[in-house]
């Protein structure tokens, strides 16, 4: 008796499509080797979309709301921006590699390249905002909220390549955070 197989879902192939961005780039993003990871047909695929480029754009579209527009609309939903921004920053610096691996696969790629561009605008406005929230203003916000989202890049490369330079146990984490949050919020 032959297994029946499931019918993969447009979500099944642009979380498919997302993973293989994540773990192997662009290059990985292609309808055969996704199939076969799938335990699908290449005509599954294309049920659900006309060639990669769609794929991409889907995997890119949902990518960007589920990293950017939830998380803004979560963030924005608390009153103090204190909490709101530092609840962010620690979330965002404990786990970033996915997210960074897929703003680094698409460099360069005139697919992708628009949707970096267009993200890492929205979340640098985002953090400049909660910085003036916070009292900083001008450039002093737009500074800040620079440093932060570089500090994310930054945390997410070394995750990738280097986690044994980022702190191990969760108090050594805190305090590293603790750290972090008092050189973006100084001052003087």
């Amino acid at each position: 008796m032959t297994e029946k197989r499931r019918r993969l879902s447009r979500d099944d192939w642009v979380a498919a499509a997302l993973a293989a961005l994540a773990e192997g780039g662009m290059g990985a993003v292609a309808i055969e080797p996704l199939a076969a990871r799938l335990g699908a047909t290449k005509g599954s695929a294309y049920w659900h979309f006309a060639n990669r480029d769609e794929l991409l754009r889907a995997a890119l579209q949902h990518w960007e709301f589920d990293e950017t527009d939830a998380v803004i609309a979560l963030v924005s939903a608390e009153p103090d921006p204190t909490v709101g921004l530092r609840t962010l920053l620690g979330t965002a610096l404990s786990h970033p590699q996915a997210n960074v691996a897929v703003m680094l696969a698409g460099v360069n790629d005139p697919l992708v390249e628009p949707v970096l561009t267009r993200v890492t605008n929205r979340r640098i406005d985002y953090l400049a905002e909660l910085f003036t929230r916070l009292g900083f203003t001008g450039d002093a916000a737009r500074h800040r909220a620079t440093l932060a989202y570089s500090a994310y890049l930054g945390t997410g490369q070394l995750w990738r390549t280097a986690p044994g330079a980022l702190p191990a146990d969760s108090g050594a984490w805190d305090s590293y955070m603790d750290e972090v949050w008092k050189a973006l919020t100084a001052t003087e």
